[in-house]
């Protein structure tokens, strides 16, 4: 462990890195709680370059928390659609709805409240809490974790969600309580930009002098990772419906759909489905679909084959890869965003 003068001297030299160096995102511009809370959620396991204009899509439909406590559930899919992992939007949005009834349309400053919003974990609301409002709760991500672990030599897997208190209490004795916000998002940039998982710039590092790793010449063994069985492969039958007189859209209930949903829609027109099996057809007329069907698998979950005709009969078999999610976008938490 560091002694708490080189505890100080890590927190200035990271600190000052960060002011001169950090990236200028949009959500950094300001400590509105709001455009925080939906940037954090968008990067859960997603890259900073692919959330970009998803955020910025996203605030222009929805500016404030009533905006998207009124949306329809429907249009903030829409507006997610292709950032995958759509759970998260259903918890924001069920959670926007939450902090307009029962807290005016506030977000709360209280950790324990925020905490308990949907889809609200320790990572959101130690970053919320810390950035927003200036409160000292340490995060640890994956960039953190990586940073802490080379620091520190730590030997516990970054992975392992046992071991993961081991990190927090880590971050927890490095925080700098008198800037927090700050700190943690410097962290979290020096994980991204330097402290990378393959070939770190230790070089440029501005806290190389406290790394052991560094020191050891080990930086290449840490962190330290489980290895992961391969994901299962699952092979599934697939029906389209095409609906032919007017009538309600067909849907899969509330709460009987997984993760997310392919929707297969049919307009008058010619067009072409695109890589997450939605089609995309050119309407003229801008008339609404004929039919849909929603199927409960995440397109970012599944290697959808093309349409074949057999014997007569339409087929769509599609394969289904667990897990596939977590390298669509980017990498998972234990990665740079």
């Amino acid at each position: 462990m560091l002694s708490e003068k080189e505890t100080r001297h890590l927190r200035r030299r990271l600190v000052a890195w960060y002011r001169a160096h950090h990236r200028p995102l949009p959500w950094r511009n300001t400590t509105n709680p709001y455009p925080v809370w939906i940037s954090e959620v968008m990067l859960q396991q997603t890259t900073v370059n692919t959330v970009l204009p998803y955020f910025r899509r996203f605030m222009e439909r929805f500016p404030d928390l009533q905006n998207l406590a009124r949306a329809d559930l429907q249009d903030v899919l829409m507006i997610w659609e292709g950032l995958g992992y759509y759970a998260r939007a259903r918890n924001l949005h069920r959670a926007a709805r939450t902090v307009r009834d029962k807290y005016g349309g506030v977000v709360p400053a209280d950790v324990t409240a925020f905490r308990n919003l949907p889809g609200v974990g320790d990572y959101i609301a130690a970053a919320v809490m810390s950035i927003a409002f200036d409160q000292p709760y340490a995060v640890a991500d994956g960039n953190v974790k990586r940073v802490i672990a080379r620091l520190l030599l730590i030997e516990a897997p970054v992975n392992r969600p046992v071991d993961h208190k081991i990190f927090k209490a880590a971050a927890a004795r490095l925080l700098d309580m008198s800037q927090p916000g700050t700190f943690n998002q410097a962290m979290m940039e020096l994980g991204a930009l330097i402290c990378t998982p393959r070939r770190p710039a230790c070089s440029d590092c501005p806290v190389k002098v406290h790394c052991r790793a560094e020191h050891d010449g080990k930086v290449g063994e840490f962190p330290k990772r489980l290895q992961k069985s391969p994901p299962p492969e699952h092979h599934v039958a697939v029906g389209v419906v095409f609906k032919k007189r007017p009538g309600p859209d067909y849907a899969t209930p509330p709460g009987r759909a997984a993760g997310g949903a392919v929707g297969i829609s049919r307009r008058t027109g010619q067009g072409r489905r695109n890589a997450s099996g939605r089609v995309r057809e050119r309407n003229p007329g801008g008339g609404e679909p004929e039919g849909q069907n929603r199927l409960p698998i995440d397109p970012h979950q599944a290697r959808l084959h093309p349409l074949q005709d057999r014997d007569g009969r339409l087929q769509l078999p599609i394969r289904i890869r667990q897990g596939v999610a977590k390298r669509t976008h980017g990498p998972s938490l234990g990665e740079a965003r």
